[in-house]
């Protein structure tokens, strides 16, 4: 599938549904790319659509069934968005660190896919808001779905959440209190059960 050129091909492009409740429409729209006056479109559909599949109907949906409706902040970065959104400081890693990740529609250096969406789960975030709460959700994740890397941030417990066909497991932190690794191959308890820690979230 080609690149669109014209409104009605990415209007088209758009209706892609990735999942029962995704669209590919939505996870088009980038902030950088507003104010900037760039297009965030793909330039190779057929590899952000096969990733952003993987995305919705292994991690997304599985969410969203247990936890409610889920916001998306942030997805799919052009090569184009992205370069600029690192250029300018906007909080964006460089390509090659966000091939794969933010860039659905290239793969990273060893040849892999893969895709990343950034959340709100208000489902949670409405009714746990205590310091450490956010590692309630983690820790749910990590013992019910496939993830790839989860990145946390201090604002509604806000989150990249990634798919990719080599699966990290590594779940990061900058809340302030929390920064770095709460978990990732190698540390103690990884590939345990933490019910313990998830117990009673769920709606």
């Amino acid at each position: 599938m080609r690149k669109p050129q014209t409104v009605a091909a990415l209007t088209e492009l758009g209706r892609v549904q990735l999942s029962k409740s995704f669209f590919l429409r939505d996870f088009l729209f980038s902030e950088t790319a507003a104010m900037h006056g760039l297009s965030n479109v793909p330039d190779d559909p057929t590899l952000a659509i096969a990733a952003g599949t993987r995305l919705c109907e292994d991690l997304l949906e599985p969410l969203q069934d247990a936890f409610g409706r889920i916001a998306v902040r942030s997805a799919y970065r052009s090569s184009e968005v992205n370069a600029l959104c690192h250029a300018k400081g906007y909080g964006c890693a460089s390509n090659e660190r966000n091939a794969a990740y933010h860039i659905w529609d290239r793969r990273d250096a060893k040849g892999h896919m893969g895709a990343a969406a950034s959340i709100v789960v208000p489902g949670f975030a409405n009714r746990f808001d205590q310091p450490g709460d956010w590692k309630r959700l983690a820790w749910w994740i990590h013992d019910h779905l496939p993830y790839a890397t989860m990145e946390f941030f201090p604002t509604r417990w806000a989150f990249n959440l990634g798919w990719h066909e080599r699966p990290l497991r590594a779940i990061m932190s900058h809340i302030p209190g929390d920064r770095g690794y709460l978990t990732k191959p190698g540390m103690a308890g990884h590939d345990d059960a933490h019910e313990a820690e998830w117990a009673g979230i769920l709606p």
